[in-house]
């Protein structure tokens, strides 16, 4: 761990060991003749000549590329391809690819400089892999933390920098241990942080995020963009090290959505910070004096749709941000004037998918409106179809953010199944906590206070958009489960839990049933809701019956239950479950219930139908990308 050792001694050591590569969807070669470019969408990777500013190749990767850097001053790219739980080596020269199967959702990538190894973040189940570049070889995997996305390698590349993305949490792992040294724990209202920056002279660490303030039900007061900086040596414990600026006071007051990466020039000089979600960015100057640490140059910049990554050039000239829904990176100088702009994939899906896409990841009208432009996307709660990990203090109660995987098939919505299409949303964009104008012109019909008046209003079909975006939010595919022994396979614990789950004495498949484990359906009104002893809460107002949510994925939730009181799968058979209610489990064994957590946590562990009996219109087929095992 860093220590001040005097003025002399800390200067040394900011100059020598505290920079490096961090994790994006950008990386300039260290030579600054090519770009690498991650495509999520399309599933593919680009190579950009900058000094043509032309595509020179684009090669398919698999489902949803996350993260991309070249090995050292090599010609090779890796790439984490989440969904695939691989990592792709791409020889940029001749053409050749390699494919290397890794732990469980890749997220972030960054290489040593002579590209002999790779550090690679596991979204999910939080750890560091370790790749032997030469040997295409993975060597160690260590765990560091929950949900662990951002990355960044030190200089003297004694150390990893690890963002946990629920909350923006930094820990330093040493490299050679593999161990957790260090800790910058965040505030409780601290949230998704996807990625993390070092100071190429000082020791100083950057993470761009949001925070979530839960107890807000108001476009003004709920979602705040953030940037965090860390100091990285070890202080005084009457020091901080750890301070914030709130980037919507940072910019007078105007909130620009979703904070997504930042860069600095490589004199550490500027800073470059995009928001994906007002299509803007700022350019800052960096202050050396560890207290105001940004001053704003200018307002903010407009930039194209929904950037997403950032980076310089080896000389600081230029700068490079991927607009993600142009499918373009853009060209600007170091004062943010634009030079140039280059496509780097074909728009994939359909139209349709990707307007609502658009839709879905923005706060400007139709979205957002009035003084709350600019506050609160879809995707602010919602981030690519996962969950924000909160718990929300909604008026109709407290309520968990869901994941969105298999939405398609598993309607109704909401915990107490008051909506049945997903177009019944224009109510939310309509209201206090979008406050957009809507996507729509029809009137809407009221009701009293927590009426679910929704089920009355036929929504799709009122426009376009609106029909476009129901798309988009059904079209998040179901991945199996890291925990099975395989595809369509369980391991002997899973499977004496799956008996036990499926037993008339537990009868947890009484409602988690049928390939979604959900007894949800729009067959008939009322719909299934059910009281399981969890809506006794004095906030609540429209329970105690609740909506069975599906069981599939359930293994990476950070919670559980309709109020995320559950912090276990063991809590929600145990404690959480007095009286039976949901699921007679009382008379479980403790390696009973170690069993039945097997199961669910295995799930799914076979691919689900693309189509059910309860499937709604507004889907794509085709969004499931299965891994090259399932073809088999």
């Amino acid at each position: 761990m860093p220590i001040r050792l005097g003025t002399l001694t800390l200067l040394f050591l900011a100059a020598t060991a505290f920079a490096g590569t961090s994790n994006s969807l950008l990386d300039v070669h260290p030579d600054g003749s090519k770009l690498a470019v991650a495509n999520t969408d399309s599933g593919t990777v680009t190579v950009i000549d900058l000094k043509a500013r032309k595509k020179l190749a684009e090669f398919p990767c698999g489902d949803h590329p996350e993260g991309v850097t070249w090995a050292g001053g090599s010609n090779t790219i890796l790439a984490t391809v989440w969904g695939d739980d691989r990592v792709i080596f791409y020889d940029a020269d001749k053409g050749h690819q390699f494919t290397l199967k890794v732990d469980d959702e890749p997220y972030g990538i960054v290489s040593t400089a002579d590209g002999k190894f790779a550090y690679v973040t596991h979204d999910y189940p939080g750890t560091v892999s370790e790749i032997d570049v030469v040997a295409r070889k993975v060597v160690r995997t260590f765990p560091v933390g929950k949900f662990a996305r951002g990355l960044a390698l030190s200089r003297d590349e004694k150390t990893l920098y690890v963002t946990e993305f629920f909350t923006a949490t930094l820990v330093a792992v040493d490299r050679a241990t593999g161990k957790v040294t260090d800790t910058w724990p965040g505030y409780d209202s601290d949230n998704l942080a996807r990625q993390v920056t070092l100071h190429p002279t000082r020791p100083k660490a950057y993470i761009t995020h949001i925070r979530s303030r839960i107890t807000a039900f108001d476009a003004a007061g709920s979602i705040f963009p953030q940037i965090t900086m860390c100091d990285l040596w070890e202080k005084p414990k009457e020091e901080k090290r750890r301070r914030s600026i709130a980037l919507d006071t940072f910019n007078g007051v105007r909130v620009p959505t979703n904070s997504w990466e930042t860069a600095l020039s490589p004199d550490g000089k500027l800073a470059y910070t995009v928001y994906s979600g007002t299509n803007e960015m700022n350019l800052s100057e960096v202050v050396d004096d560890d207290y105001r640490e940004l001053k704003r140059k200018g307002g903010l910049i407009p930039v194209g749709k929904h950037p997403r990554a950032v980076r310089t050039s080896p000389t600081g000239h230029e700068v490079y941000i991927y607009n993600t829904l142009d499918f373009e990176v853009t060209v600007y100088d170091a004062n943010m004037k634009r030079l140039d702009g280059v496509k780097v994939c074909d728009p994939p899906h359909t139209a349709e998918w990707r307007r609502g896409k658009e839709l879905f990841q923005t706060a400007l009208p139709p979205m957002g409106g009035g003084r709350t432009i600019g506050w609160v996307a879809c995707s602010s709660c919602h981030p690519d179809g996962v969950t924000d990990g909160r718990t929300w203090q909604n008026p109709e109660g407290n309520r968990k953010t869901p994941n969105l995987f298999g939405l398609a098939h598993t309607h109704p919505l909401h915990w107490s199944a008051d909506r049945d299409e997903s177009q019944d949303f224009e109510y939310t964009i309509r209201g206090v906590l979008m406050r957009g104008r809507g996507l729509a012109t029809d009137r809407l019909k009221q009701g009293k206070e927590f009426e679910p008046v929704a089920l009355d209003q036929k929504c799709a079909g009122l426009s376009k958009d609106l029909d476009a975006m129901a798309v988009y939010t059904n079209s998040f595919p179901v991945r199996l489960s890291p925990h099975a022994a395989g595809p369509g396979k369980l391991t002997a614990e899973a499977e004496r839990g799956k008996k036990l789950f499926e037993s008339a004495a537990t009868k947890c498949a009484t409602c988690h049933t049928g390939p979604y484990y959900t007894d949800s359906s729009l067959k008939a009104k009322p719909f299934n809701r059910h009281d399981v002893g969890t809506g006794g809460d004095a906030r609540e107002k429209m329970g105690p019956k609740y909506d069975t949510p599906t069981l599939l994925g359930v293994y990476r939730m950070p919670n559980f239950l309709h109020d995320g009181r559950a912090k276990t799968l063991h809590e929600v058979f145990t404690t959480f479950n007095q009286g039976d209610k949901h699921g007679a489990t009382s008379h479980l064994k403790p390696a009973e219930v170690d069993d039945l957590v097997a199961f669910v946590k295995s799930l799914p562990y076979e691919v689900p139908p693309e189509e059910t009996p309860n499937t709604v219109p507004h889907f794509t087929k085709g969004m499931r990308y299965p891994r090259p095992e399932d073809k088999k």
